[in-house]
């Protein structure tokens, strides 16, 4: 015979043991009100949603709130204000949330025509992740190029290769700098390895999610993609 359960432990209700605060609703507003009237390449979606979802990827991987207030952020700078908008983060979101957007970003340039040329920031970025970014900055930055690249596969199924014109490195520039990306990611992470870190399987789950998807970009495309620096 079955003993029924107290009331008191009836559909007894989970909570997290850490809630996002109000700073990251702040947050959530003011990533919203910069990017308002940004769409996606090549696309009339809002922007916001590529915000929302590499957020989601870091507090998956096991980031904390700082880093998915930076995830949120992770392009202001690069695309809505630079360096000075960089330092508004910090003001009111404080120096780890800067030091994360930062590490992001591959221009503070204000005016989007006076950025280096894509080839300088493309390599400097990718030697950045190699050999400069922290682990913090790692699994942001692997979250945000991961949504990217299932948003291009994705576009890839319906469109073909004419996807990539959205993109200034064009087919083989766009798939090198990925498959480039993979490796300083796997690099880095062989030389800044923490196993007592709590989102070091976070974001080898990033990156081995970002390899795969590049393999199928590659084998859909014909191949990897050839250096467009270095001709």
């Amino acid at each position: 015979m079955k003993t029924a359960m107290p009331d008191s432990h009836k559909h007894k209700k989970r909570v997290l043991s850490r809630p996002l605060s109000d700073k990251f609703n702040d947050a959530l507003v003011y990533a919203a009100r910069l990017h308002r009237e940004q769409p996606r390449k090549g696309r009339d979606i809002p922007y916001v949603g590529h915000l929302l979802g590499v957020a989601s990827l870091v507090l998956e991987s096991g980031g904390d709130e700082e880093m998915a207030i930076a995830a949120l952020l992770h392009d202001a700078v690069e695309d809505q204000g630079g360096q000075p908008r960089l330092e508004e983060i910090r003001k009111l979101f404080g120096a780890k949330v800067a030091h994360i957007v930062h590490g992001c970003t591959d221009s503070d340039e204000i005016d989007p025509d006076c950025k280096a040329p894509w080839c300088e920031r493309k390599e400097k970025y990718i030697a950045h992740v190699e050999h400069e970014a922290d682990p913090e900055v790692r699994l942001v930055s692997a979250a945000d190029k991961v949504h990217n690249t299932r948003a291009i596969l994705s576009d890839h199924y319906e469109i073909g290769d004419v996807v990539f014109d959205r993109f200034s490195g064009q087919k083989q520039g766009t798939l090198w700098y990925y498959r480039a990306l993979v490796d300083a990611f796997r690099a880095a992470e062989a030389r800044d390895h923490h196993p007592e870190d709590a989102a070091a399987h976070g974001r080898k789950r990033l990156m081995d999610e970002l390899s795969r998807v590049v393999d199928e970009l590659e084998r859909r495309s014909g191949g990897r993609g050839v250096n467009p620096c270095r001709g």
